[in-house]
């Protein structure tokens, strides 16, 4: 799998926030792709750290498109993204890179949560394809 240095795009990286469970790469556009380490269990207060460091980089009216770069097996806490929805930390569109397997019953926790928004790739590239293809789309405030 390819790893988030050897995109083109990896120029345009505005920010990059290394944490003790994974590295989180904020692009412009509201892009976030992140890499976590192996054997790691991403759980709530992982998500708010990734979270704060976004809210400082980007101003509230631009979009979150968070893609997970699978390049490590890791677990997800699963249950958690219920506190990650409690709290208003809604994400707009939200990607998946790489083999799902084992983590059936976040996916569906975060269907659940995130009606319609969640996307799965096997190829990183096409991921940002479909992240910059929303990120130039004008904001409803914009259009109105």
């Amino acid at each position: 799998m390819k790893r988030i240095r050897e995109l083109e795009l990896f120029n345009q990286i505005r920010e990059i926030r290394e944490f003790e469970f994974g590295v989180f790469y904020f692009f412009k556009g509201g892009i976030v792709i992140s890499e976590m380490h192996e054997g790691v269990r991403f759980k709530w207060d992982n998500a708010k750290k990734a979270v704060y460091a976004a809210q400082e980089i980007y101003d509230d009216t631009i979009p979150l498109i968070y893609i997970a770069n699978r390049i490590n097996k890791y677990n997800v806490a699963p249950f958690d993204w219920f506190k990650f929805h409690k709290n208003r930390f809604d994400m707009q569109h939200i990607a998946s890179v790489g083999p799902l397997n084992g983590n059936i019953v976040s996916l569906m926790l975060k269907r659940l949560i995130f009606p319609k928004r969640i996307k799965e790739f096997k190829d990183l590239d096409k991921a940002v394809e479909w992240a910059l293809n929303i990120s130039k789309k004008p904001a409803k405030a914009d259009i109105l």
